[in-house]
């Protein structure tokens, strides 16, 4: 694993973090990272494991070793408190397959002071999501049920947002609404965003990426 340090002020620190699944090689050993402002890149090749470290850095894997420190916040002390400073939808999740797309937006953005609903509005437009709104999620495609949850993360308000794969079943015309939502919410002061992909984001210069993190296949 290598990453390239951050030039602003550390909104994420991982100290001596580790984590392995039983059985398997370790994902992280003793791992310290700082992650600041803007768009961080979380790049690997499939199996590496981008997804679960984005779980981890989400809080969402407890059995992690080390401290992680968001917005001040340390997960092992307040877990609910780091939880609400960071925003994750995991795509592959069927949580929400009983709820409309609104109801899992509105759960998604809960506790979320922050949140555009304005932006979340553009994005629905952007997105094409707007004739699914009121559909319950097990009824759209798998494309749709991405944008639900990307349109919901880029108008968090939440210090932190962490987005795997966001490419992923879009459309052309959507990928162009992400990555113009990401450029615009890559210029807010005090807010990061970790973008886990197995390509370099090349493709996409009006993201400048403020830091890179490499995944090597174990």
């Amino acid at each position: 694993m290598h990453m390239n340090a951050p030039t602003s002020p550390a909104i994420l620190q991982l100290h001596d973090l580790g984590f392995s699944y039983p059985g398997q090689p370790a994902l992280a050993t003793g791992w310290c990272a700082s992650l600041g402002e803007g768009v961080t890149l979380l790049h690997g090749d499939t199996g590496s494991g981008k997804s679960t470290l984005l779980r981890v850095i989400a809080g969402a894997l407890p059995s992690a070793s080390g401290t992680l420190t968001l917005a001040g916040v340390r997960l092992d002390a307040e877990p609910e408190a780091y939880r609400r400073n960071v925003f994750f939808c995991d795509p592959a999740a069927e949580a929400f397959d009983q709820l409309t797309a609104r109801a899992c937006t509105a759960t998604l953005s809960e506790g979320d002071a922050g949140f555009d609903a304005a932006l979340w509005q553009a994005l629905v437009e952007g997105f094409s999501l707007a004739p699914h709104i009121e559909k319950p999620m097990y009824m759209l495609s798998t494309g749709s049920k991405r944008k639900v949850g990307l349109a919901a993360a880029l108008a968090s308000g939440r210090p932190l947002v962490l987005l795997d794969e966001p490419e992923g079943a879009l459309d052309a015309r959507s990928i162009g609404c992400l990555w113009q939502a990401v450029a615009s919410r890559a210029g807010r002061a005090d807010h990061a965003i970790v973008i886990a992909s197995s390509a370099r984001l090349d493709h996409v210069p009006k993201v400048p990426l403020a830091g890179c993190i490499e995944l090597l296949l174990r």
